[in-house]
């Protein structure tokens, strides 16, 4: 198996365009991630926050097609976890993947005898200032 990650996608005022459906689904297709869990949840006024059915989320997407995506990883503290980042009023979907990818590279580095020693994630907002730095350094170094 590859590496399994997560992501909150929050949505505000509960509202759907459905944009990203077809690429999220264009990956599972070309074998790049396999979707283990997608559930939708929403954060009340009140603050509590409730799993949401898909088609409690609107008629403005057709999201059938992940009915029944459901692994049983996500538990109710997932769902709490998930509302303390939501802002009131607003809905999210959670999404648990396989990096599929991952999986035969993974396999011929364990054949090998690497290991893994280390892991991670660099957020977009630090990787974009780090670009806009080199860049303006390069521009003024240039000139």
């Amino acid at each position: 198996m590859g590496p399994v990650d997560y992501l909150i996608v929050e949505f505000p005022g509960n509202r759907m365009t459905g944009e990203g459906f077809p690429l999220l689904l264009d990956l599972v297709d070309r074998g790049v991630i396999r979707i283990l869990d997608l559930l939708f949840v929403r954060k009340d006024d009140d603050g509590s926050v409730v799993a949401a059915e898909w088609r409690d989320l609107g008629d403005e997407t057709d999201l059938s097609v992940f009915e029944g995506a459901s692994s049983g990883l996500l538990d109710q503290e997932d769902i709490d976890e998930a509302g303390a980042v939501l802002e009131p009023g607003n809905a999210a979907g959670i999404l648990v993947y396989e990096n599929v990818w991952a999986a035969p590279f993974a396999q011929a580095m364990r054949r090998s005898g690497a290991r893994l020693v280390a892991n991670g994630r660099i957020p977009v907002q630090a990787l974009l200032a780090s670009l806009e730095a080199a860049e303006a350094a390069g521009t003024s170094s240039g000139r």
